[in-house]
């Protein structure tokens, strides 16, 4: 079950790999989640020795916290990955050019899992061709029902 999803992922970026990983959240955070409170509009991933996951915003759980000092809701997160991914997503990186972005934040037999994805940002060109290409789809379509 979806709790996230970056809908601006494929109007700006093309995906070319994706990868499921853990992420390590506090408790307010996985209450948040769970009634599908957050935002991984401006998120991004950067990829060193370990995977963090940045700019991701989860609200404050509001019912059970009475304290709201010292806890940021845009803190970064530890993504967990195997090394073997994590050495293919850095090299990837470092190569090709590439950027790595969250996909969405799902629930997995009751635990929180984040897809990630590598993808090459798209040209304006390339935005606009793909707008062109499903107004003439969704207009094909509207012929075919309408016919």
């Amino acid at each position: 079950m979806n709790l996230l999803v970056n809908k601006t992922l494929r109007q700006k970026y093309e995906v070319l790999d994706t990868y499921e990983s853990g992420i390590k959240l506090s408790g307010w955070e996985v209450k948040s989640l769970r009634q599908k409170h957050g935002s991984l509009k401006e998120a991004y991933i950067s990829v060193d020795a370990e995977v963090w996951l940045k700019n991701c915003f989860i609200p404050i759980y509001q019912p059970g916290h009475k304290d709201h000092e010292g806890l940021d809701p845009y803190q970064q997160r530890k993504l967990l990955l195997k090394n073997k991914e994590i050495e293919k997503i850095y090299a990837q990186q470092k190569q090709q050019g590439l950027t790595v972005v969250p996909v969405r934040i799902y629930e997995k037999e009751n635990l929180i899992k984040i897809e990630i994805a590598v993808a090459r940002g798209k040209k304006l060109y390339d935005k606009r061709k793909d707008m062109r290409d499903r107004t003439s789809k969704r207009d094909a379509e509207r012929a075919a029902k309408n016919f």
